[in-house]
């Protein structure tokens, strides 16, 4: 079925906003962290609310949207969140990864302890739909759905960021006890799982540094 188009419209800027907005994106982006330690101060569910909508506005194969967002702030649910990744991460630590895995890791000083899962006011668990079910139980193929919820999941980021709060990219492994605790269907599977929280006055993160520029960027025709 043929889907009618409607007018873009979006604000034009001049090229000196459109260069200066870049390079202050860039300035406030350059102080983002993942951050492991969190103050328990309350967030309120419109923020949160708001913070998902941002995320879906994401663009994604055909349209499909293939994501759900579980906001989770009950304590006695984020408890069991905790306790069931926090066992799934000692096997880790303990030999589930390779020695190259856990010396890659070193530098950032993590291990199987995960208090930010309790601590954080709100956890949100992204599911990816790796089929589209629809209300009536028609299944229908998803497209690029990694790449989608991928996506997704950095515009989510980056309107934590923007808010003000902090967050960290958790992915215990394997991830199938979030589907049983949050009763998801057979065709969501868990994706990313996110703390967010203002960061404790006292929080620190590794001394490490990203790739320049000229690590990551390469340009066509090649400056001198």
């Amino acid at each position: 079925m043929a889907v009618g188009h409607i007018p873009f419209r979006m604000e034009e800027r001049s090229p000196e906003e459109v260069a200066a907005r870049a390079k202050e994106t860039w300035a406030r982006w350059e102080a983002r962290r993942s951050v492991r330690f969190f103050r328990d101060t309350p967030i309120s569910s419109e923020v949160i609310d708001a913070l998902i909508a941002t995320a879906g506005t994401a663009p994604s194969g055909a349209n499909k949207q293939p994501w759900t967002f579980c906001a989770v702030s009950d304590p006695g649910l984020k408890r069991r969140i905790r306790e069931a990744a926090e066992e799934e991460e000692k096997a880790f630590y303990a030999g589930r990864a390779p020695d190259s895995w856990l010396e890659d890791l070193a530098p950032i000083g993590t291990d199987w302890e995960k208090p930010f899962l309790e601590t954080a006011p709100w956890l949100i668990v992204v599911f990816k739909h790796v089929q589209d079910v629809r209300p009536d139980g028609e299944v229908r193929k998803n497209y690029y759905v990694s790449e989608s919820v991928g996506i997704a999941c950095g515009m989510l980021i980056a309107a934590i960021h923007e808010a003000g709060l902090a967050t960290l990219t958790h992915t215990p492994s394997p991830m199938n006890f979030l589907q049983d605790l949050l009763n998801r269907p057979s065709h969501e599977k868990p994706y990313l799982l996110l703390p967010v929280g203002y960061a404790a006055l006292d929080a620190t993160v590794p001394n490490i540094s990203r790739k320049p520029l000229d690590g990551i960027r390469v340009t066509y025709p090649p400056k001198d």
